[in-house]
């Protein structure tokens, strides 16, 4: 059979491995939180991670055929004209996301 101090110490080292490494990012970020460049990077970031996902989204888009091309395209367009309209990420994105849904939903039924 396993000794308590045996399973005891196991639990604590898992414990403090554990402590340490949610810690761990905390710790590395108090130096560099009033840095210019993180500063830059917060404000620069979301718009190129949406640029990225925006392309890989619509990067197998069959151009030449209506149904695949006109709810992305029209997705697009209410999605970037929220955005810039509102300023808000989280409605742009919705908005879109339930145009082409809705959009894809609606050829599907006629088809």
């Amino acid at each position: 059979m396993t000794e308590p101090w045996y399973v005891l110490s196991g639990i604590l080292l898992a414990g403090a491995i554990t402590w340490a490494l949610r810690a761990l990012p905390f710790a590395m970020l108090a130096p560099i939180r009033h840095s210019r460049l993180l500063a830059y990077l917060g404000e620069r970031m979301p718009l190129g991670i949406m640029l990225i996902l925006a392309v890989y989204t619509v990067r197998n888009v069959n151009v030449t055929e209506v149904s695949a091309f006109v709810p992305v395209l029209l997705a697009l367009t209410i999605t970037v004209v929220l955005h810039l309209w509102r300023s808000n990420m989280t409605l742009s994105v919705l908005a879109g996301t339930g145009i082409y849904v809705l959009m894809m939903s609606l050829i599907a039924m006629n088809l």
